[in-house]
């Protein structure tokens, strides 16, 4: 049975990346890359559906012990778990080193104390679990073959093959040193290469701690920072600069029930906004990478811009279900690709300008087809700003005028503006200063609530939303306009949890079910970063603090992140870490660095 979503550990090496419980079970690996087929989804169903477990051994009828100790190797994604057992304490270190060649999975077995026996159990399951390999010896390595894939296991330790499993049993004493590795390979090419563990363990960590350094950010909030820029990081298919969302599918935002999406996609506004946070902590090389993905995968047609792409630019996310997988919980359908893909949001527009602003503010070079896109992408928004959208939380219910999409589409003009009026690009100018003016005006009529001093989810609706905070973020009215204190108030009556954090909206209420699905879901955490960013602004600075820091205590003892958390239950929720999570942690921690309002 997987664990619950916080007990499990984030390895990767910028190309994909597995998920490792406390318990020292991979249940989550896709190979070669983030949105390939997983080998191990043992996350999303059950042993049969693939799995690695390397521990202390353990009688068959009884759960596997769970690590007294693990933490990341300084600040690396290097993972250390100690188990303390009767006969001694030994140490697992997994890892998967960054890659030009084979994407491999090492776990260095290393004992401390005493003399451990120790278990390996290796389940190999293609084509998210429903594909059992042929696994045969080769030249004394150990190979799984299905199809185009194959998957190489190297260990000194003795292995053998038991009910569909390889496993090994050994004995670690203090300073015994056992690697395990497992290398994907398409299984028409040669072997890849015979691993070498310590020194691809040294050269992990010495880049991370290289990529660390460039950190530009020192203030004191810095661990939670620093993990989870690395998390971001992580996040990167380092080959095209795409940022995926989450390294996960299906991790259901409501436990048992339907709202379960695959994340391993570039979403535009996570990117963009992932790049923002980047720029600002001193990370130039990865801005530029992104805006060469975003100029390789909307060229040629930039009007019809969709919302998320393929991690290469793919356009084509087909969205399917998985009725072999039980679902994590028992949360189906198990959804692989993503329908959303050819929404219409136009708040992506607003977005992907403010993230090409920035990267221009902050002095990346200047690249002429960012700034023609730039320039295309506002050609549109001046024929289809006053269309109804589905906005920033992908509704699968009707298309509304969402006041968050406009006031988005308003600063997708406001930057092209200030972009040609810094000699940069040019474009029409008094034209678009009207444009923006429409916008503005368009919003302040219709998208806010008189009576109750609010703006509203959408025109005509009583309803609120969570993206409203973003209003004074954005530069859209000054954080004292008594329009903009009135819907953080409002926010904080209606969206909050009984413990404080803050909804993205009401999944249903009255005639109003703006989404589309039954079920419910829990504070979506991006939500509550923004609501303390405001209120910083708004100058209730402790206020905020106090918030930012209760929201720090939800990570995981690793610092990690998913999507929402459920009040109910009192757990992680949703995908698995979650860029649009750590995101706003990052962005808060330095409005309230900026502010001096933290403690001690």
């Amino acid at each position: 049975m997987a664990g619950r979503i916080e007990d499990y550990a984030l390895i990767g090496d910028m190309q994909t990346a597995a998920l490792v419980c406390r318990d020292g079970t991979v249940d989550w690996l896709c190979l070669p890359r983030f949105d390939s087929h997983a080998i191990f989804a043992g996350l999303l169903g059950t042993e049969e559906h693939g799995f690695w477990r390397l521990g202390p051994a353990h009688a068959s009828d009884q759960q596997p012990p769970t690590a007294a100790r693990r933490s990341y190797r300084g600040d690396s994604l290097i993972l250390e778990s100690e188990w303390d057992t009767q006969r001694g304490t030994v140490r697992v270190t997994d890892f998967m080193p960054p890659r030009d060649g084979a994407p491999q999975l090492i776990r260095i077995v290393e004992g401390v104390s005493g003399r451990v026996p120790m278990r390996s159990a290796l389940r190999m399951r293609f084509s998210y679990g429903r594909v059992v390999p042929w696994v045969h010896k080769h030249e004394g390595r150990t190979v799984a073959v299905a199809g185009p894939d194959s998957v190489w296991f190297d260990t000194s330790a003795e292995t053998y093959g038991k009910s569909l499993t390889t496993y090994a049993d050994f004995t670690v004493a203090p300073g015994d040193r056992i690697a395990f590795t497992i290398s994907w390979q398409p299984s028409h090419k040669e072997p890849p290469p015979l691993p070498e563990p310590e020194q691809s363990l040294e050269a992990t960590e010495d880049f991370w701690r290289e990529w660390v350094d460039h950190c530009t950010y020192h203030g004191p909030y810095r661990e939670a920072v620093v993990r989870s820029l690395i998390t971001l990081k992580a996040l990167t298919y380092a080959p095209t600069g795409g940022i995926v969302a989450a390294p996960t599918t299906s991790l259901p935002e409501d436990i048992a029930g339907v709202r379960n999406w695959d994340y391993r996609y570039t979403w535009l506004r996570d990117a963009a906004i992932t790049l923002s946070s980047l720029l600002r902590t001193g990370y130039r090389e990865e801005a530029r990478a992104w805006r060469e993905w975003l100029l390789r995968a909307v060229a040629g047609d930039p009007e019809n811009l969709q919302i998320m792409y393929g991690i290469a630019g793919e356009r084509e996310l087909g969205e399917a279900e998985l009725d072999w997988l039980p679902g994590y919980e028992n949360s189906t359908p198990v959804r692989v690709g993503n329908g959303a893909a050819h929404q219409l949001q136009l708040d992506v527009y607003g977005e992907v300008t403010e993230a090409l602003h920035l990267a221009h503010m902050t002095g990346l070079a200047r690249n002429d087809y960012a700034s023609l896109l730039q320039l295309k992408l506002i050609r549109y928004l001046e024929d289809h700003w006053q269309e109804p959208d589905e906005g920033i939380w992908e509704v699968r219910g009707p298309r509304r005028h969402f006041v968050h999409s406009k006031v988005m589409a308003w600063v997708a003009v406001d930057r092209t503006i200030k972009l040609i009026e810094s000699g940069d690009a040019d474009g029409p100018l008094e034209r678009w200063r009207e444009l923006r003016d429409d916008i503005h005006r368009d919003v302040c009529d219709k998208g806010y609530d008189k009576e109750r001093n609010t703006f509203t989810q959408s025109y005509g609706s009583k309803e609120l939303d969570a993206s409203l905070l973003l209003i004074p973020q954005m530069g859209f009215l000054p954080p004292d306009d008594k329009r903009v204190i009135g819907t953080i108030e409002a926010i904080q009556r209606e969206l909050s949890t009984s413990d404080g954090f803050i909804l993205r909206y009401p999944t249903a209420s009255g005639d109003e079910n703006v989404d589309g699905l039954p079920g419910d879901e829990g504070a979506f955490l991006a939500c509550s970063f923004w609501m303390a960013d405001d209120l910083a602004m708004i100058g209730r600075v402790d206020e905020a603090r106090k918030l930012f820091e209760k929201l720090l205590s939800l990570r995981n003892d690793l610092g990690l992140l998913a999507e929402e958390w459920d009040p109910r239950l009192q757990r992680q929720v949703g995908n698995f870490p979650q860029a649009f999570s750590h995101v706003p942690l990052i962005d808060t921690a330095l409005r309230l660095t900026a502010s001096g309002a933290y403690g001690g």
